[in-house]
This record gives structure tokens, C-alpha cells and sequence, in this order.
């Protein structure tokens, strides 16, 4: 049986911003991500529309969303799960991808009038091998975190339990709850966790102290995966990406 290799990378973009919304960096990280070539990419915090900042910033405002300027000729298929809705524009979570978008669905995991939460999960057409991706933005509050990731657990537990699955984004898990729900509830495990011993340190990017960001895996795969914190990633987000790279059995 022959392997595929499969490079993943997500990253919390801060709506096209740096650290306390300093710079715009949209063009920034698209040329990062085209340097690194990733397969798949999952993006959260990604403007479909901002009337006002496309204003401000006219020169460097896209015509098109951020999503799809960044997927521009590199990666043919993306998916985007509007979340929050203001009378500017929206935001919520993306997914780029090399491989084909059989089909995708953007699930509500809001639990206030405030924080609009989704899971956007896109079933990946690898030709032989299918793969399961969920990119997931959880609330700041824990009692919320803990129902949303029940709810993840459930949308994972609906797959085909041969099949590998992904479930990568800004999790705000900085009491480390997570890890044990998610392996009780649907046997997923943390790539990080699994070479380092504790998930990675992502926010503030700076001065990474909190593990907030995650790649999590239920798969046999093996895979390698790193934080990228160096020079053009410490300055394009607050937070720092992490990317895994599986080899997928054919």
C-alpha cells in the first residue's frame, strides 16, 4: 500500500492584520503560504467583507475576499463558513485546498448573542483516499468551549471510522481541556502533543504562552509537524501558524 504525502497548515490570520491591528499583512501571507505550499490550508478569523477597511486601505483592499485572494491560482478549491454577520461585512473560517471539495458544510456552534462560532467541515477528494477536514474557531468562554466540543465530537463521530480526519484551528483552550474530551469522546489526538508532550505555544506571537492553536489528528498516519515561529510568520498574525505533514495510506 502506497503513501501520500499531505502538508496541512492553520493559522488564526487576525482578519488580514498583525499584532493589535498595526499593519495590514494580507499580501504578506499570501506570499508565505505560496513559499511553504501547503495542501491544505485552514484559516480562521478570515474577512468575507469589511466595507470600512476596504475604504481605508485602497490600495491594498482585494476585490475579491480574503479567502479567495489568497487561494488565487494555487489552490483550486476553497470553502468559506461565515460566522459573524455586522453591517460592514462578516467573518468566520476558510479552508483552502489542492485537492477537490466533494462537498462541505458550514455547522452553527454559536451559544450567545455575541460570539458566532462554526465548524466548517469539507470532505477532501484524495482520488483513492478520502480525508475528513473540520476547521474549528471555539468560544473564549469555557462553559461554551466545553458544549462546542461535544459538538465536534459528535460531527466527528459521524464519519466513516476508517477514514482519516483533521480537525485543525484556534481552539482558546488555554486550560488544556480539550485534549482529554476529544480522545474520550472521538479518539482525536493532538499531532503537537504527540512529539512534544503538550500542545504548542501559538498566542501572543511575540511571546508564545498560550496553546491556543491545534492540529488534531484520528488517523494511522505517521506525520511531522512544527510551530512556525521565524521571520515571515512572527510578523503577519498574532498568533503563530502550526503545520503537520501526514502520509496518508493509499
Amino acid at each position: 500500500m502506497s503513501a501520500r504525502k499531505v502538508k496541512i497548515l492553520t493559522v488564526n490570520m487576525h482578519k488580514g492584520f498583525n499584532a493589535f491591528n498595526r499593519r495590514f499583512t494580507l499580501h504578506e501571507l499570501r506570499e508565505a503560504l505560496r513559499e511553504i505550499d501547503p495542501d491544505v490550508v485552514f484559516l480562521q478569523e478570515v474577512l468575507g467583507e469589511h466595507r470600512q477597511f476596504a475604504t481605508r486601505y485602497t490600495d491594498l483592499w482585494p476585490e475579491q475576499s480574503q479567502y479567495e485572494f489568497l487561494a488565487d491560482q494555487v489552490w483550486s478549491a476553497h470553502a468559506y463558513g461565515r460566522n459573524a454577520v455586522y453591517p460592514h461585512g462578516h467573518h468566520g473560517n476558510a479552508l483552502l485546498s489542492r485537492f477537490p471539495i466533494d462537498r462541505w458544510h458550514n455547522h452553527d456552534i454559536s451559544l450567545s448573542g455575541i460570539e458566532k462560532r462554526g465548524l466548517l467541515y469539507c470532505h477532501l477528494n484524495l482520488g483513492e483516499q478520502k480525508l475528513h477536514a473540520i476547521c474549528v474557531h471555539l468560544s473564549l468562554r469555557e462553559s461554551h468551549r466545553q458544549i462546542q466540543l461535544k459538538r465536534l465530537s459528535k460531527l466527528v463521530n459521524s464519519l466513516p471510522a476508517d477514514e482519516p480526519v483533521v480537525v485543525a484551528g484556534d481552539f482558546n483552550d488555554w486550560r488544556l481541556k480539550a485534549e482529554n474530551l476529544l480522545f474520550n469522546e472521538s479518539r482525536l489526538v493532538d499531532a503537537y502533543t504527540g512529539h512534544q508532550g503538550k500542545p504548542a505555544r501559538s498566542f501572543p506571537v511575540a511571546m508564545p504562552l498560550l496553546r491556543l492553536d491545534r492540529i488534531y489528528l484520528r488517523c494511522n498516519s505517521r506525520y511531522e509537524i512544527e510551530r512556525l515561529h521565524r521571520s515571515p510568520w512572527s510578523r503577519i498574525s498574532d498568533h503563530k501558524p502550526l503545520m503537520v505533514e501526514l502520509d496518508i495510506q493509499e
